[in-house]
């Protein structure tokens, strides 16, 4: 298993941008000094998004994702979305949308040997990475089929009042509105007919994000979703998500 640090210039935000990458590699064989090489190798991958004020380096040195990863020969993109959100800001060169969606997939797999593969696809991530995960895995549900929001601040839309902006919406109200609340993407995914992922949800009962994330997986059920639901006695905080990837890794179809 490799960690890699990538930099390089990406067309939807419009400057140098850096990831992490957890990679298989071929196993080496130490009677005979070289590796068992597997060209043909694609692997499958997990696009995975960090929270507020965190950055690619979160899942690498919060938790023990790159020796779970490597047990499951899974490959891990992790990038930095700043404070975004992982949507298409309204100031220039911020289209962590498309960033997410499509050119991530896109260029990582020029970079290294990925499936292609939907089913192959799966994208994940905390708090605001979770609401990043699971509205971008809706948007984009033909590009992934599982998708994974732990602690998911998908309660910004709860509360439309000007205090409850955050600066990332000219009117919280009017945004509510779209598909930049989950709610309204999953409700455009279900009505097109476009290819439905299946879900992964947890939060801590401890976490004031308890209710928006049920209610958001009793929607999604009731709609026809397949959601996995999990919780613990915990909070908003590193212990539970160490806890809850190991077991996301264990629900992946690896």
């Amino acid at each position: 298993m490799a960690l890699l640090q990538v930099n390089y210039m990406s067309k939807s935000l419009f400057r140098i941008v850096p990831l992490n990458v957890i990679l298989p590699v071929d196993k080496f064989d130490a009677d005979n000094n070289k590796y068992l090489s597997k060209e043909d190798t694609r692997y499958k991958t997990l696009y995975l998004l960090h929270g507020l004020l965190g950055n690619y380096t979160d899942w690498v040195s919060q938790t023990r994702i790159q020796k779970w990863a490597e047990e499951k020969n899974l490959a891990v993109v992790m990038p930095s979305g700043d404070n975004s959100f992982y949507f298409r800001s309204r100031t220039p060169w911020n289209d962590y949308e498309t960033f997410i969606g499509e050119e991530l997939l896109e260029i990582t797999r020029k970079m290294f040997p990925l499936s292609s593969k939907r089913e192959d696809t799966f994208i994940a991530g905390l708090s605001m990475g979770g609401y990043g995960a699971l509205r971008n895995g809706i948007v984009y549900s033909d590009n992934f089929s599982h998708v994974v929001g732990l602690s998911s601040a998908i309660h910004i839309f709860d509360d439309t009042s000007e205090d409850a902006n955050l600066g990332l919406f000219d009117n919280l109200e009017e945004a509510s509105k779209t598909n930049l609340n989950p709610l309204v993407a999953a409700r455009e995914m279900f009505e097109s007919g476009r290819s439905i992922p299946r879900f992964y949800m947890s939060c801590g009962t401890q976490d004031d994000l308890m209710k928006t994330n049920t209610d958001f997986r009793d929607y999604l059920r009731a709609n026809g979703a397949e959601v996995t639901w999990d919780e613990e006695d915990a909070g908003h905080d590193w212990d539970f998500w160490d806890s809850q990837i190991k077991k996301v890794l264990e629900w992946l179809p690896l």
